[in-house]
């Protein structure tokens, strides 16, 4: 478990709240995906559960089937929307881990044979394009 407590001003939170728009890729009763705004790669992803937990280390255990059933579904539309040759899934918790937001959440990366990902905080995305990128995926979820 974690000492801190989960914190719902976080910008994850916002989102699922409404407060701050996002790119939507999926969504059901226990989970949202969406676009991350400083993408490491075409097509990347987010996949947050709704329930509130600060990462991995203090979530309910009954968070972790939904989520990651939609984390399967959204990295094989993903995969198929961007011709890609895997994905890479990465998930972290607490800042010595690399966690910058404090809602638990996992990134889907779209990756090609040869080509590193870019710097998460190489800045912010054009809207349109993840917009389109969100289109992308969402049609391939709908295949």
């Amino acid at each position: 478990m974690t000492s801190s407590a989960y914190d719902p001003a976080n910008i994850f939170g916002k989102i699922l709240r409404g407060e701050i728009p996002c790119h939507r890729v999926y969504e059901d009763a226990h989970t949202l995906a969406f676009m991350d705004v400083m993408p490491q790669a075409d097509g990347h992803t987010l996949v947050v559960p709704k329930r509130p937990s600060r990462g991995l280390l203090d979530a309910d255990p009954a968070v972790f089937a939904p989520l990651f059933a939609t984390v399967q579904r959204v990295a094989a539309a993903a995969k198929a929307a961007f011709a890609a040759d895997g994905v890479a899934v990465y998930q972290y918790n607490e800042a010595a881990a690399g966690q910058t937001v404090f809602h638990l959440h996992v990134h889907v990366l779209p990756r090609h044979e040869g080509a590193a990902p870019r710097r998460h905080a190489g800045g912010m995305a054009d809207p349109a394009v993840l917009a389109a990128h969100a289109e992308r995926i969402r049609a391939a979820l709908d295949a």
